[in-house]
């Protein structure tokens, strides 16, 4: 990983940076840049994109307590592929700030019926690790948390977080190791997303009433201003195997997409990482069945 400054660019020396990100967006044989690819979506009066080395540029949400935050979006949408970003958390003491990495279709999906694939990063006070939150929906209907304690201090420096998403199954990845596998078992009755095209989304808010330790312990506001940075966004398309059209049509008997989860290092992971699962929650579903895709595996 390359060292990065936690000093936070000034608003005027970033908009003097966006002005060369444009200039260099227009040079031939440039790389694709995050300024290209996603669109400020909310809070760009106090977010910015800046440049940390050729070809690389950086975009910075912040979140003070009159500001609500920010986030971005991807100005493409997909259905299957791997997505990979890039992503420096608030430091110092983050309680009750969440920035997040998700996909979600358009507004012209119901709610009630969308998909959704989320990464949350739950912020904590200073010394305590960040806890990664993951949730799958499907037909509108989430559920399906599992968290998991980062391994790493992950505001000093960019980390790779990534989603896999194809006919077979939704891995979560930290620095290209398997944490989450959600698997489609839609045969024996589990929902899975497989027809929404979704746009790639991130977020920085405040959510202090549920993010740290339930909500015991709030958003200090004289940290603030809070900066999450998100850089190199990489979205490789789904790729089906010979002969087959699109990922949608892959067969159901085709194994072309196991080699993609590593299931040793997934169990690793878990059994080290892993801080709830909800198939797990025995006080949850006390008085219900467990959902279905628990025992499918």
């Amino acid at each position: 990983m390359a060292s990065s400054s936690r000093h936070h660019p000034l608003p005027l020396a970033a908009a003097l940076l966006l002005l060369l990100l444009m200039a260099m967006a227009a040079r031939p044989g440039v790389a694709s840049l995050l300024y290209d690819q996603v669109k400020i979506t909310w809070g760009g009066d106090h977010s910015f994109f800046y440049m940390e080395r050729e070809g690389v540029d950086v975009l910075a949400l912040c979140l003070e307590e009159t500001n609500g935050g920010s986030g971005f979006a991807s100005k493409d949408t997909y259905l299957y592929g791997r997505f990979d970003i890039d992503i420096m958390l608030v430091a110092n003491n983050s309680a009750g700030t969440v920035a997040t990495f998700y996909l979600m279709p358009d507004g012209e999906v119901p709610w009630a019926y969308h998909d959704e694939i989320d990464l949350e990063f739950l912020g904590n006070a200073t010394g305590e690790p960040y806890t990664l939150h993951t949730n799958i929906f499907v037909n509108g209907e989430g559920g399906r948390e599992q968290q998991f304690r980062l391994w790493f201090d992950p505001t000093t420096d960019f980390h790779t977080y990534s989603i896999e998403w194809n006919p077979k199954h939704i891995i979560i990845l930290v620095d290209g190791t398997p944490v989450r596998a959600f698997r489609n078992h839609a045969a024996r009755g589990v929902p899975f997303p497989t027809w929404q095209r979704m746009r790639l989304q991130g977020t920085l808010w405040n959510a202090d009433e549920w993010a740290t330790q339930g909500g015991r312990i709030k958003t200090d506001w004289t940290q603030a201003p809070f900066y999450a940075y998100y850089r190199n966004l990489r979205v490789t398309p789904c790729a089906p195997s010979p002969g087959v059209a699109w990922c949608g049509d892959e067969p159901p008997e085709s194994a072309w997409f196991e080699r993609r989860l590593d299931t040793a290092a997934l169990k690793e992971a878990q059994a080290k990482h892993m801080i709830y699962d909800y198939c797990v929650d025995e006080k949850r579903f006390k008085d219900k069945e467990l959902p279905k895709e628990c025992n499918a595996d």
